[in-house]
């Protein structure tokens, strides 16, 4: 986030955050709320009630909050907006299911909205397992807390992941749906709020360069990359449950896809460019369980170094089955039907435990004619790649051939690179600032629409269908801190290409 100045703050609000007392609020939502103040972009009249099951006050649980905030911030924290931020918390105790609780909630947001004119506006941001979500919507709607009413709105922000196959996705959508309007849900997803990933409309569809060749006739292929070094860690019973495949693939992977593959909204609006984002998800091709196999590797990692620290087998963390087939890598070959990328194929691949960590989108462009360079030394043309960086450097790398000086014609491929810390002044950030801020004034572009969600899921479906009934055969491994195994290469080198360097 660069020149507020033009910028208005968010609207008055309450902020109420349920499960409050979880790492999601002290690592990231703090910070990004301390940032927004920071920034002027916060509201004046403005309130944060924390829900979570802890029976603490409301000054321990600022307590609390102050100390994360001083662990967790991304830059210098300004004692004064600090207290002022913090003078706006209070905490409610709340059980998910019991209907007293959200009486309790709602006696507080009264008691809240006296004291500080947030208009009635209240997000809901529901920082808890997914198991919650349905239960909780289901509470605000029965006591009257999710109506919309005299003018003030009503938003509920839910984190990922949004189901765990179709039919989960399906349900959770219905049950939302059932107690808040498509308009009122924001879909949230962190990877979102990077400013590369935002920026790729905009050097799509603002500049006259790129677009005329964004499409078969000029582009080969595509990859895309999240690559961690992080291992499961502590979270491998909850980890060993859904996979490399379920916790990436719908939603940030599906996500940068979807940006690189849309075609033009026909406004700079939130409809138009969600529904563009679901319709080229609709038009992945949906593979049969023998394609499915053939078009995708799933692999575990084994016992290796990762940037010099030793990793054990993935089956040997504490909470993972000794016999677990579920996958940390996950490479994929998919097509879109439709008349931009008919026969374009896109390379999706992330993993964990890997030698770097590197997320990246890759296009590469058809090879120029070699024909006029067929009487000179050259041997070969360098691969014309334009790369959007994500992390951990965000910025747009374009490689093209140039002339060595030098008597004789000798081409070599050469680079250019725009860093945004190079040309912006840009403040540490969390990532969650932008996406609070739009879930505040009500901008919907960077979340997901119901219709894109299931839309993912439907090609994730078939994937998990066919693994599931392979069981082991066709899981593959990897040493950690390598580049992933061998299966991931075969697959992307029997189309004649090869995957672009993690490190």
């Amino acid at each position: 986030m660069t020149d507020k100045s033009s910028v208005r703050p968010a609207d008055p609000c309450c902020f109420v955050v349920f499960g409050a007392s979880g790492d999601l609020t002290r690592r990231l939502l703090i910070p990004a709320l301390y940032n927004l103040a920071a920034g002027g972009l916060l509201p004046e009249p403005f309130s944060l009630v924390g829900v979570a099951r802890s029976d603490v006050p409301s000054e321990a649980f600022r307590k609390e909050l102050a100390t994360a905030l001083r662990e967790f911030a991304t830059r210098p924290v300004d004692n004064l907006i600090a207290d002022r931020l913090l003078a706006c918390v209070t905490y409610v105790r709340s059980e998910t299911d019991d209907p007293q609780a959200y009486e309790r909630l709602r006696q507080e947001l009264e008691r809240v909205e006296t004291a500080r004119p947030t208009r009635g506006n209240r997000l809901f941001y529901l920082a808890t397992p997914p198991t919650a979500f349905a239960p909780i919507a289901r509470q605000l709607g029965r006591s009257g807390l999710a109506r919309e009413e005299n003018g003030a709105w009503r938003r509920l922000v839910v984190e990922k992941p949004f189901g765990t196959d179709l039919q989960s996705a399906r349900a959770l959508n219905r049950d939302l749906l059932q107690i808040f309007d498509e308009h009122q849900i924001y879909r949230i997803d962190h990877y979102l709020g990077k400013e590369t990933v935002q920026n790729i409309l905009v050097l799509r569809f603002a500049n006259g360069l790129f677009e005329p060749i964004w499409n078969r006739d000029h582009i080969d292929h595509m990859q895309i990359t999240v690559a961690e070094t992080l291992t499961v860690g502590r979270r491998g019973r909850s980890y060993d449950a859904m996979g490399a495949l379920r916790d990436m693939v719908p939603n940030h992977l599906f996500q940068l896809l979807s940006l690189v593959a849309m075609e033009p909204p026909s406004r700079f609006e939130a409809r138009a460019v969600r529904s563009e984002k679901a319709e080229v998800l609709d038009a992945v091709q949906l593979l049969g369980e023998a394609d499915a196999l053939r078009s995708s590797v799933r692999a575990q990692y084994t016992r290796g170094h990762v940037v010099n620290q030793a990793v054990d087998d993935y089956r040997a963390t504490n909470g993972v089955s000794p016999d677990s087939t579920t996958e940390t890598y996950v490479a994929l070959k998919l097509l879109i039907d439709n008349w931009r990328w008919a026969g374009v194929p896109f390379y999706l691949r992330t993993g964990k435990a890997l030698e770097g960590r590197l997320t990246e989108i890759a296009i590469k462009f058809k090879q120029a004619p070699f024909a006029m360079f067929r009487d000179t030394p050259i041997d070969r043309l360098a691969q014309n790649f334009l790369i959007l960086g994500i992390q951990p450097d965000e910025c747009i790398s374009l490689q093209f051939n140039a002339k060595v000086p030098g008597p004789t014609i000798a081409l070599n491929g050469v680079g250019m690179t725009f860093k945004y810390r190079d040309y912006f002044d840009i403040a540490p950030s969390t990532g969650y600032e932008t996406l609070i801020y739009d879930c505040m004034i009500g901008d919907a572009i960077l979340f997901q629409r119901a219709d894109a969600i299931e839309a993912g899921w439907r090609v994730v479906q078939p994937l998990l269908d066919a693994w599931r009934h392979a069981d082991a055969r066709g899981l593959a491994y990897y040493q950690a801190g390598s580049s992933g195994p061998a299966e991931a290469e075969a697959l992307i080198r029997q189309d004649g290409r090869r995957w672009r360097p993690i490190v």
